[in-house]
């Protein structure tokens, strides 16, 4: 930026800078291109709500969220065993307690579950929650609680070794119901300075723990009233069994979240999902972001989910977080574009750097 315009607030009062660095510029290096225009006009546009007062929507994890930082109060993660009378067997979990914890304090809880090919430890190894959550902590954008990570695969024998796809290990998944609701959950609560009502706990998981996230959290909404599922694999239930009763859902959740990669395969389980709760008018986040099946995608999950729960949110946002929006069912061939926005907008896309004019036919209602 030219140094001079830098200096401006300072000599006028009331005036304001909005950078145009890295906006696209068409030949003549005079004017911008329509891309350029329009991230100028987004800058301009947030720093106007910035001004007047209005908070910004924060719709993605910022770069570094995920890195360790030196100078900030960290959190500690144990390995705590607890007597599964649901397995037969003591189980493995991780608990992770948040900077500054203290037993005179009591705590909510985010329970979060593993892959299908995880165990307890997948979260640590791939996805460091206590880091985003230190970091989280030292900016003051969530409220401090406790993180138990189990193991999601309820059998004696819980190691994630041989085919993991077998007919008795998909079971286990399911058994883990009973597990986390008679075994962990009341462990947890005699062990640990942790409220015990519903609106202080949340579930959520990535892949099949995300099935089971959606499967038990729905199932049990007198348990648990924020619920979460990044990229839920096809144990994930029907919606219509899922949530039989849309009314109740809207009574006790106070938030469920919905997220995947625009390039996971496993993409249409939350879609199916997201479309029975929009028809049904139950209040939910429909997140889409680019990416595959991978940690890229569930550590952004995360973060975004964690800075929610336990706190008010607001439901009229909801539809504003996803970064993409959905194919259109009319699109010929692979087409992305045109998209769908949770919010119910489009997003067109164009390439035609020569043109003049652009008219959509809308219902005969044409937008220029």
């Amino acid at each position: 930026m030219n140094p001079i315009i830098r200096t401006l607030p300072e000599v006028i009062p009331n005036s304001y800078v909005v950078s145009s660095e890295d906006c696209e510029a068409i030949e003549d290096h005079l004017h911008f291109s329509a891309a350029g225009y329009r991230k100028l006009g987004r800058r301009y546009g947030q720093q106007m709500l910035d001004l007047l007062g209005y908070p910004k929507l924060v719709r993605e994890a910022p770069k570094g969220f995920d890195v360790e930082q030196e100078n900030i109060p960290h959190g500690k993660m144990d390995t705590i065993q607890y007597a599964s009378k649901t397995v037969g067997t003591n189980r493995k979990a991780l608990v992770y307690t948040p900077p500054g914890y203290s037993k005179g304090k009591k705590y909510p809880v985010l329970y979060l579950l593993h892959g299908i090919g995880g165990d307890h430890l997948e979260w640590l190894k791939g996805g460091h929650p206590e880091v985003i959550l230190d970091n989280l902590y030292s900016n003051n954008e969530a409220e401090p609680m406790l993180v138990v990570m189990p193991n999601g695969r309820a059998m004696q024998d819980d190691r994630a070794v041989g085919n993991i796809m077998a007919p008795d290990k998909i079971e286990a998944f399911a058994t883990f119901e009973q597990d986390l609701l008679n075994d962990l959950i009341p462990f947890i609560e005699k062990n640990y300075p942790v409220k015990k009502d519903r609106q202080s706990r949340a579930i959520a998981g990535l892949s099949m723990g995300g099935g089971q996230s959606l499967n038990f959290g729905l199932g049990n909404l007198d348990t648990f009233s924020y619920v979460g599922g990044f990229s839920s694999a096809p144990n994930t239930k029907a919606p219509e069994v899922l949530v039989p009763d849309p009314q109740l859902a809207r009574e006790k959740l106070n938030l469920l979240w919905i997220s995947c990669g625009d390039a996971d395969r496993l993409l249409r389980f939350s879609e199916r999902t997201h479309e029975y709760l929009a028809q049904n008018n139950v209040p939910h986040v429909y997140y889409i972001e680019p990416g595959d099946h991978n940690f890229k995608v569930w550590k952004n999950g995360l973060y975004m989910f964690a800075k929610l729960i336990f706190k008010p949110v607001d439901a009229s946002l909801f539809t504003k977080y996803s970064l993409l929006g959905t194919p259109a069912p009319t699109n010929s061939g692979n087409s992305k574009y045109p998209q769908l926005m949770p919010d119910g907008s489009a997003i067109f896309r164009f390439k035609a750097p020569d043109v003049k004019r652009v008219q959509l036919d809308l219902a005969k209602k044409y937008t220029r």
